[in-house]
């Protein structure tokens, strides 16, 4: 690859389209080399109407095999389809799947997450960004809530490990979700920077938990949190802290798949440093891609600045290409599953829903 090709490898974008295309997507992956692509409720579907309209499953499986013929190298096209309140494909015919606290068994997780990767790469979808490992410890917590499987340790860490499972038999890279803990905070990362006084001590035996868990069972992606540990990094959040990312992610937990940021776009760390530079700092740290969802300006600024400091040595060759070669395994483990009607909307379908159950919370 050429050093603009590498540079791409390191990014992760959305667009604007629905159901299509549009100059950003292409932009993206054309000019800008992207490595990875998200997929967003706003590219299947009218988001402002109530009920939300049934998705066109053919024709978002023609956008992404038409997404994906416009890369050189092949994408990573993720989405957030954890179940319950955040599902982008979360109408039919996709099977609506409940949150995870509503899960009951580990049995019935593997289930939900194995179906659930099935349909994702049935329309092309090959990441998704989930399970969430946060302990909502937090009953306050304004964004964690029914994403997590539950309040303890106890409960959450046999329901990662059955979806990490039931993803990884689904041909699905899963990605385990927030680290190294979203779960005690009472701040959105969306809109603040969270800060958690937790001692090293007490997020070994309670928020380090489930990562460790996940890991265990052969998780190839971790997504990164916005939020401040001053136990481990008193100045920056974890997404940017070297301490956090490759001190205790790398080197403490052994972790050796990909790291990838939460949306950079978030205020937690578009304010305070910018999206740019927190995308730099966040792959100096050990991040391998980082996600920049919304802004086609803040997308060409994270690339031009992520180039510009490879030319100049800011960001180190060695740093560059082992990131690029994280992006790389993890593509390595990607297949393509043809497109089936059935799969989504036919018999297997009802069995899912019908298996599930209702959303009833444990």
């Amino acid at each position: 690859m050429t050093l603009e090709e590498k540079v791409g490898q390191l990014c992760c974008f959305g667009w604007h389209g629905r159901a299509a295309l549009d100059d950003q997507a292409r932009f993206c992956v054309q000019e800008l080399h992207a490595g990875g692509m998200i997929v967003m409720g706003r590219n299947l579907h009218d988001t402002s109407q109530k009920p939300v309209p049934h998705i066109d499953a053919v024709a978002v499986r023609a956008m992404l095999d038409e997404l994906q013929n416009l890369a050189c190298t092949p994408l990573l096209i993720a989405t957030d389809q954890e179940g319950g309140r955040v599902a982008r494909f979360g109408t039919v015919p996709f099977t609506r799947m409940p949150a995870a606290a509503a899960l009951t068994t580990p049995e019935e997780a593997y289930r939900a997450a194995y179906q659930t990767g099935l349909e994702l790469r049935c329309v092309g979808v090959n990441t998704n960004f989930a399970p969430v490992a946060d302990i909502n410890s937090n009953p306050t917590n304004p964004v964690i809530g029914d994403r997590s499987f539950g309040a303890t340790v106890t409960e959450v860490v046999p329901f990662v490990e059955a979806q990490v499972r039931g993803y990884g038999a689904a041909g699905m890279l899963a990605c385990l979700k927030h680290f190294p803990g979203h779960g005690d905070t009472a701040t959105d990362s969306h809109y603040a920077l969270p800060i958690l006084q937790h001692t090293l001590q007490t997020m070994q035996s309670r928020e380090l938990v489930p990562f460790r868990a996940g890991i265990a069972a052969g998780v190839p992606v971790v997504m990164t949190a916005h939020i401040l540990f001053p136990a481990l990094d008193t100045e920056v959040p974890a997404t940017m802290s070297h301490a956090i990312l490759t001190g205790l992610l790398r080197e403490t937990l052994g972790f050796g798949g990909l790291i990838i940021t939460d949306c950079l776009e978030m205020k937690a760390v578009a304010e305070g440093w910018g999206t740019a530079q927190a995308a730099l700092a966040a792959i100096k740290a050990g991040a391998d891609m980082v996600l920049v969802c919304h802004t086609l300006e803040r997308q060409k600024e994270t690339y031009e600045t992520l180039l510009a400091a490879a030319r100049s040595g800011a960001l180190p060759r060695a740093r560059l290409d082992e990131a690029v070669a994280h992006v790389q395994a993890a593509k390595a483990n990607l297949s393509s599953l043809p497109f089936d009607p059935v799969l989504l909307g036919g018999r297997r379908h009802e069995q899912a829903v019908t298996t599930l159950g209702a959303d009833a919370p444990r």
